[in-house]
């Protein structure tokens, strides 16, 4: 024991090794005997770590690959469930940015000689209940439901400072006004004063304000497209999200089988 504890003692790998062959040098038979049966340990306890990393290594690479299994089933599903159609580049005037990877979507265009319109789309954002209906399987009533979208229309004017917002609501087949506001170009509106509820404005004011709208090509039509468009891109993201964390997973599975490879 005196000779183990003299080689933990030593500092360094290299002093370590000097000290072991000095050792195994010595004319003392006892000195070698304890020297060959602790490198026996060692070896013997290095060989068991080595066999249960190679253990642990192979359930990961098997868990790893079941993950990644089913994310292709399900991507090979989605693609045969759901023909995506080729997205349309413009509306109303409007061109179509389906910004790839977020959750919005972005119309712009130039309107008559001095303004321009943005308007950013969310995804599906809520859902609101819709006319009963009955199956047709024994009259039982079924509980619809009409998906909502929001709209932040944004019109600038050249020449000026100022930037006039609608917040609109875009159900399947009619738009709502929620809120319309100024504000600064470069002012975001936090605790910025709004305005009244949009419904209790005047009705010749409300009406104004949808001609207004409609005018410059944010119509019922537009909300068509647009629910159309937020059904496709949910489901193109959803591809998307499945071959992100695919790749993500192939990248860990060819890790643990080199690893694996390096034990056998």
């Amino acid at each position: 024991m005196a000779v183990i504890r003299t080689l933990q003692r030593t500092p360094t790998l290299l002093h370590q090794s000097r000290t072991l062959i000095e050792l195994l040098q010595s004319p003392n038979q006892s000195t070698r005997s304890s020297i060959l049966a602790h490198l026996h340990r060692t070896s013997g306890n290095n060989q068991t770590q080595s066999r249960r990393n190679y253990v642990s290594e192979m359930r990961r690479s098997a868990v790893e690959s079941n993950v990644l299994r089913l994310l292709r089933n399900e991507i090979q599903y989605e693609r045969e469930r759901f023909s995506l159609e080729l997205p349309v580049a413009e509306i109303n005037g409007f061109s179509v940015d389906r910004r790839p990877g977020e959750q919005w979507i972005r119309l712009e265009k130039k309107f008559r000689e001095k303004e321009e319109i943005k308007v950013e789309v969310t995804m599906f954002d809520g859902s609101a209940p819709a006319a009963q209906s009955h199956d047709g399987k024994g009259g039982q009533v079924v509980e619809e439901v009409m998906m909502h979208i929001t709209l932040i229309v944004s019109i600038f004017k050249e020449g000026l400072d100022d930037v006039v917002e609608f917040v609109c609501s875009a159900w399947p087949d009619a738009l709502d006004i929620d809120k319309v506001y100024v504000r600064a170009r470069c002012v975001v509106p936090y605790k910025l004063y709004m305005g009244p509820l949009f419904k209790e404005l005047d009705e010749k004011l409300q009406d104004s304000l949808f001609d207004f709208l409609e005018a410059r090509g944010i119509d019922d039509s537009l909300c068509s497209f647009l629910h159309k468009s937020a059904k496709e891109k949910e489901r193109t993201e959803y591809i998307r999200w499945l071959g992100t964390v695919k790749s993500f997973i192939e990248t860990k599975l060819h890790d643990s089988e080199a690893l694996v490879a390096g034990h056998s």
